[in-house]
């Protein structure tokens, strides 16, 4: 029987930070018991007719924790039974510092959620209300703490390259964040995205950015900081004490199938790519009608799912496995990419060894030349 993750939705925050672009909405608690009815209803249905097993389980958002707690907890009785959940089963929920108590953490726990992913992203009191956060670094650190106590693994996001950041802020954050003991780190650079309110401020002249030389210096201690702490980079912005690895992450990039759901949830089944409705609104009205609120995608040609399949693997530190790929096309990795592959190796940016073609630590920092090489070429006649 085949094994997927299940990835669920929550589209709800108390407050949208600056730099978000997700699809989650703010002030709308009058719509928080519709959406987790409807989606009960869309687990119930999907794990009806779902063959195989889930090893992993996680609910992100937005903030998950934003959810009223019988709500969120409604919603994970529902997984466990609809998908026969065994216990052993990977299960993260995503969280906000400013949103959980001790009862909360317990109540998770009992209910068979094993893993916490706290969304921090800086220790710095005014870098936090410079985005939008609604928490405090005292408040993360609680929560961190508090859950720990509960008997949960945690993973913390981080960010570099935040207006007004210096790099004594970032290695602040990062000692701090490894004094709490915790497993799994994330960090990810700032990216101003199109209708978030970073964007605005940047047209108009008031977002006060790190040059692109100091943001350099913030990804270099990273990547030579994490590793000394006892963090292994195992993928692009992922680092992981011995045996913490995301495994829902995982196999995200390792090509492994899953299902999406909720509002705006992506499904990747049976080489099928399937959105949800995004608008609340409407994913809400399509399961009350009794009706699907999946789309499918474009048809994924061969040429996409290898395109895919290298640029999700190539982000690890595995790279891509030269075995699963064979297995998977039908193709050696050379007789498809040779070329590409040799340039990028003569650049010091690719290696290969016995099973995989995989990054450097330069090919790292300059991953998107690397994904745009593989990109494969296309007749359009």
């Amino acid at each position: 029987m085949e094994s997927f993750g299940i990835y669920v939705h929550i589209p709800f925050c108390r407050r949208k930070c600056f730099y978000c672009d997700f699809p989650s909405y703010a002030g709308a608690e009058s719509w928080m018991s519709r959406y987790r009815e409807a989606l009960c209803r869309e687990i119930a249905a999907q794990g009806s007719r779902c063959l195989g097993t889930a090893r992993t389980v996680y609910i992100g958002g937005g903030t998950p924790t934003a959810l009223a707690a019988d709500d969120l907890l409604a919603v994970i009785c529902a997984l466990c039974e609809s998908f026969r959940l065994t216990g052993e089963e990977e299960f993260t929920v995503e969280a906000n510092p400013g949103t959980v108590d001790a009862k909360l953490l317990e109540r998770l726990r009992e209910a068979g959620v094993n893993r916490l992913s706290f969304g921090v992203q800086s220790f710095s009191d005014a870098l936090l209300s410079a985005i939008g956060r609604i928490h405090t670094a005292r408040e993360a650190e609680d929560a961190v703490r508090m859950a720990q106590k509960a008997g949960f693994r945690v993973s913390l996001d981080l960010m570099y390259g935040l207006p007004g950041q210096a790099l004594a802020d970032l290695k602040d954050s990062v000692a701090r964040a490894a004094a709490l003991g915790i497993g799994h780190i994330s960090i990810y650079g700032l990216a101003v995205e199109d209708g978030t309110p970073f964007a605005c401020m940047e047209e108009a002249g008031r977002l006060h950015l790190p040059t692109d030389d100091e943001c350099g210096d913030m990804y270099d201690y990273i990547t030579a900081e994490l590793p000394h702490l006892g963090y292994r980079r195992y993928e692009i912005s992922n680092y992981a004490k011995a045996g913490e690895e995301s495994r829902h992450n995982l196999a995200y990039w390792q090509d492994v199938p899953y299902i999406g759901l909720g509002a705006a949830a992506h499904s990747y089944w049976h080489g099928r790519r399937m959105e949800n409705e995004k608008g609340l609104c409407r994913y809400i009205a399509c399961i009350e009608a009794g009706l699907s609120a999946a789309r499918e995608e474009a048809p994924c040609s061969r040429e996409n799912h290898i395109e895919e399949f290298a640029f999700l693997a190539l982000r690890t530190a595995d790279g891509i496995d030269k075995k699963r790929f064979r297995g998977t096309f039908a193709s050696d990795v050379h007789e498809v990419y040779g070329e590409v592959i040799a340039l990028l190796q003569a650049a010091g940016l690719v290696e290969e060894t016995a099973v995989s073609i995989r990054l450097t630590e330069q090919g790292m920092k300059f991953g998107n030349r690397v994904f745009e090489a593989f990109l494969l070429e296309r007749d359009e006649t």
